[in-house]
């Protein structure tokens, strides 16, 4: 039997889905490739080092900018702190200023007191010291290292502030025992600091008994007494005064302080003479004593004014309030 001859196909469809793959291949290829601009790779990198260098520039240029800024900052501080020094001293010297004219102020109201202070020296013992020092006995001027001794109760304003339990509190100490020493008995005895606070807190508003075991009681106390004080004796002078006088009564207030830090002198001045006012005869209800602590004369010269300001608080109440200033030279 005879065969039949088919004829060769020149395309099959295998080959069109090669060659049509082929050109979808391309065709997604330059789809992607046309999204990317080209690169210029070294001229990108020399435009980086410029900007870093550049970069570099401002800040080499900021920190000698900030060098200038620190120096000219420093300058400023050495001159402040030179106007701040200044300050300081022109302060103590309107401080001084003022004291100096309080101090005239009051020594110009003084005038017409001399005559009732000047009767002062010619006190008479109390009708409880001639009991107790006999009928017979004669006092020639009824002084002790210049102090009126007359008194029958006493009160110590004591200065408990930093700088006197520091630095004079032993001198204090000897002190006040000398003081007690020259009254060998009274009626009664109180002590407060100059705030007005009570050492003995059950003695609020009354008198201690005077014993040599309360004397030795309280000496002990007081060397280690140390409260809060703001180094101004006007509370306790004023509290001392409305809590204990009493007509029946002689009564002498002992300071004892190296400050004054309060406001105006002619001020308390004025306040005392009001709540210790003169009888008849121009005698205080109270005597006013004092004995000033050079501690602050230790400072500066700029740095003394408070000191100051207490002698001169304290030598005017005692003048006016028939009582003795006694400045010590030494406060140790």
């Amino acid at each position: 039997m005879a065969r039949r001859r088919h004829g060769i196909e020149e395309f099959s469809l295998s080959f069109l889905d090669v060659i049509c793959c082929g050109f979808g291949a391309i065709i997604l290829l330059l789809m992607i490739t046309k999204t990317v601009q080209p690169q210029i790779i070294e001229a990108s990198a020399v435009s980086l080092e410029g900007r870093i260098a550049a970069l570099q520039e401002q800040l080499f240029k900021l920190r000698g900018d900030t060098h200038i800024l620190n120096r000219d900052l420093n300058a400023k501080h050495e001159q402040l702190s030179e106007h701040e020094q200044r300050i300081a001293v022109l302060r103590g010297v309107r401080a001084s200023m003022q004291s100096r004219h309080d101090t005239l102020n009051v020594q110009a109201n003084s005038n017409d007191i001399v005559t009732s202070q000047l009767a002062i020296a010619q006190q008479q013992l109390s009708d409880e010291m001639k009991r107790l020092l006999g009928m017979q006995y004669q006092s020639k001027n009824k002084l002790i290292g210049g102090i009126p001794v007359d008194s029958e109760y006493i009160i110590f304003v004591i200065d408990t502030s930093g700088s006197m339990f520091s630095y004079s509190w032993d001198r204090m100490l000897r002190e006040f025992e000398a003081t007690l020493s020259i009254y060998p008995e009274v009626k009664g005895i109180q002590v407060m600091n100059d705030m007005g606070q009570y050492m003995f807190s059950r003695y609020r508003g009354k008198w201690i008994p005077d014993t040599p075991g309360r004397r030795k009681v309280i000496m002990d106390r007081l060397r280690t007494w140390n409260v809060f004080s703001n180094s101004s004796p006007v509370e306790g002078i004023t509290q001392a005064i409305r809590t204990f006088y009493a007509a029946d009564k002689k009564i002498s207030v002992y300071v004892f302080g190296d400050e004054f830090t309060g406001d105006s002198i002619q001020q308390v001045v004025k306040t005392i003479d009001r709540i210790n006012r003169a009888d008849a005869d121009g005698n205080r209800r109270v005597r006013i004593h004092a004995i000033g602590f050079p501690v602050q004369f230790a400072r500066q010269r700029h740095l003394q004014t408070t000191g100051i300001r207490f002698a001169t608080l304290m030598r005017e109440l005692t003048y006016r309030n028939g009582g003795t200033f006694v400045g010590l030279n030494d406060y140790r």
